[in-house]
């Protein structure tokens, strides 16, 4: 019987070694009237999109939504973390209504780390500033067959950790945010420029946030809501990318910054169980016709696999 139970015990040993937990990052649909009452929309099963949707790789998850409009159909662009490369690609999904999703394939890849990917419209064409701290550098790609093949037009900047970079449009000049200091999730920077080309250069007031991982590093598309402007920021005080903050800018000017907490501050919370459970990170809200948010959101639980 002992030497039964020791033979089985080994013939385990190699299965266990391989297995690992992992954050499962996955994505939802939310909605709502108001920005401090968003919620999962009635009749939607979230996540709507999962590693299990993508067919062209092997995924372990996918995370960090961004949607964009175009005629009749939604896109949505997101990071899909490869399971045998270990670093992100960028894939896309469509939607006709932006709740039920079809996933279509990875759109965007490099030999490094990509997410993050912010999509945004300039003269006429669609560019994407997708994380790529790896290389110390933000790079601005365009659409030269939107959605699904893109090119890499610019470094815009070079020589820091540079986090989730957040480009924005206000007051006939572009803007960006970008969090720094990837070990403490805790510095967040502000340039300007007067072309998504740039060149680009770094506020007076910037670091805008020093030492508080709890606002600094973004979290999504800055909104424009009635006159507004609304940063996201992830609160990575106790855990990464535990929930999502709102702060009002109240000045934005190349001499002058200041902002304030929305009230409430918080505007994603995670769930008490599911698939959200340990934390969410991005935001994308859209304001829709008859004046409700859609919002695309990801969360994420822990998971055990078994890595192959």
């Amino acid at each position: 019987m002992m030497r039964s139970l020791f033979s089985s015990i080994r013939n385990l040993l190699p299965l266990m070694r391989r297995v690992r937990r992992k954050d499962d990052w996955a994505i939802g649909v939310y909605g709502g009237n108001d920005l401090d009452a968003l919620h999962p929309l009635p009749g939607i099963r979230n996540p709507v999109l999962t590693a299990a949707h993508v067919r062209d790789v092997p995924a372990l998850f996918v995370a960090d939504p961004f949607l964009v409009r175009t005629d009749d159909h939604w896109w949505l662009f997101f990071e899909v973390l490869h399971a045998t490369l270990r670093r992100g690609q960028i894939g896309v999904a469509v939607s006709r209504n932006g709740q039920t999703w079809e996933y279509c394939r990875i759109v965007l890849d490099e030999p490094f780390h990509l997410s993050y990917p912010l999509v945004f419209r300039w003269n006429d064409s669609w560019y994407m500033t997708p994380e790529t701290a790896s290389q110390r550098q933000v790079r601005l790609y365009r659409a030269v067959d939107f959605p699904f093949r893109w090119e890499y037009v610019a470094t815009l900047l070079d020589g820091d950790d540079y986090l989730d970079p957040t480009p924005f449009f206000f007051h006939d000049r572009w803007w960006m945010f970008v969090g720094t200091n990837v070990e403490r999730n805790d510095t967040l920077r502000l340039y300007h420029a007067t072309t998504p080309l740039g060149s680009w250069r770094e506020h007076p007031r910037s670091p805008i946030v020093r030492g508080d991982a709890r606002i600094a590093r973004p979290a999504g598309r800055v909104i424009h809501n009635g006159g507004r402007l609304i940063r996201l920021a992830q609160d990575c005080a106790q855990s990464y990318g535990r929930r999502v903050l709102a702060f009002e800018m109240t000045e934005l000017t190349p001499e002058r910054y200041a902002e304030r907490p929305c009230r409430p501050a918080a505007l994603l919370e995670p769930g008490r169980s599911g698939w959200n459970q340990r934390g969410m990170h991005t935001l994308d809200l859209h304001r829709l016709a008859e004046g409700t948010w859609l919002a695309l959101v990801d969360g994420h639980q822990k998971r055990f696999y078994v890595r192959r």
